[in-house]
């Protein structure tokens, strides 16, 4: 769909894209300027496969301040985004013929990863509001499950996980001596409330985490290309055996300029206040358009309607996905560019990004509301 919103755009059309996975505001400017400093310092050189001892300090301290997590240097790896923290976790800890317990809706990669790991990805229910059924998970685990994998705030339905849950969730690794994979590079955009990793419940829980975050969201940095991962001192240094023998160290230049993200976080109350402002638009926007219904999202900048109660989900033909449907469709007719949500485990659904202007949010919204009528 963005390839073809793409070349829509290059041919001269009015495209808007709500399908854009990644911040449209710019890097902060203090973490441009060390980005530079990197260079004239000649700071160019091959570093440590686990990262500088610097920048893993710095992510010591920002798990401490922000999440309430005891980890040191050593416990710490870090690796070319988010997505290759996931990746190396995976390798780290999956066996051939592994079970892996992933809610749906789900971010489109867990189970690719966890198939290329020789893994079985198992799907599980979540409730109305996206949120994880605890005995559904109970009644999928066998003698071969080894991971659970959790999203919050999740990719992309917007959901955030209750502490309840997460504690549940917990209860259930630590009672079937499963690892849990906590992907929270989401975590600077919760609207309501606080984040809470669940690897902070106890110190049981963290035993079982791998705790997986980065720099791509909370500070527009996805070229950047800093992703990190916490856990136990083994987990740690077998991930780095890893991408020792797949992309060695990572970008001397970003992680110098991570430190300097990591270490200030003004600009991240103003980041988030602009999304949850578009956040609140997009909500007002579908709550007025007949055949469609939506929970509101608690955190990232996703929201995932559902169109299955829609006059075009009626009248479609039955030979293709709805939400595949519908994303080719609304995009030709109208010039809006959507993810089908089939991607993410459920036709019922697409999944909007809000990561644009508030203007264009506003034209998306009347173009989407005149397809529907």
């Amino acid at each position: 769909m963005d390839a073809k919103a793409k070349s829509l755009r290059a041919r001269g059309y009015n495209v808007i894209n709500f399908g854009v996975g990644e911040p449209d505001l710019y890097t902060p400017n203090n973490v441009k300027k060390e980005t530079i400093e990197a260079v004239r310092k000649n700071f160019t050189k091959y570093t440590n496969v686990m990262g500088t001892i610097e920048l893993r300090e710095a992510i010591a301290k920002k798990l401490k301040r922000d999440n309430r997590l005891d980890y040191t240097a050593s416990e710490i790896i870090v690796s070319n985004g988010a997505k290759h923290s996931l990746y190396n976790a995976m390798l780290a800890t999956i066996n051939p013929g592994d079970e892996v317990i992933i809610p749906n809706p789900y971010w489109v990669t867990y189970p690719y990863q966890v198939k290329l790991c020789g893994g079985k990805p198992v799907f599980t229910k979540t409730d109305e509001k996206f949120i994880p059924i605890v005995d559904d998970i109970c009644n999928k685990i066998t003698k071969k499950t080894k991971l659970i994998v959790i999203n919050t705030p999740n990719n992309p339905t917007g959901a955030v996980y209750p502490e309840k849950i997460l504690r549940e969730l917990a209860n259930i690794a630590m009672d079937n001596k499963l690892i849990i994979i906590s992907d929270e590079i989401y975590e600077k955009m919760t609207y309501e409330g606080r984040h809470r990793s669940i690897a902070s419940i106890s110190n049981e829980a963290k035993d079982c985490t791998i705790t997986i975050n980065g720099l791509s969201k909370s500070h527009s940095m996805t070229g950047y290309r800093i992703g990190y991962a916490a856990g136990s001192e083994n987990l740690a240094n077998a991930m780095a055996r890893i991408q020792s023998h797949t992309t060695s160290s990572i970008s001397s230049i970003t992680q110098y300029a991570a430190i300097e993200a990591l270490r200030d976080n003004r600009g991240i109350a103003a980041m988030r206040s602009t999304f949850k402002r578009r956040r609140d638009i997009i909500v007002k926007g579908f709550s007025k358009m007949q055949g469609i219904s939506m929970v509101k999202p608690g955190g990232a900048f996703y929201a995932f309607p559902n169109i299955s109660e829609t006059a075009f989900a009626r009248q479609r033909k039955q030979s293709k996905s709805l939400s595949d449907s519908f994303a080719e469709q609304l995009l030709e007719k109208e010039k809006v560019a959507v993810i089908p949500g089939i991607s993410f485990g459920s036709d019922k659904h697409v999944r909007i990004s809000y990561a644009v202007n508030d203007n264009t949010i506003k034209e998306g919204m009347e173009r989407i509301s005149r397809f529907l009528s």
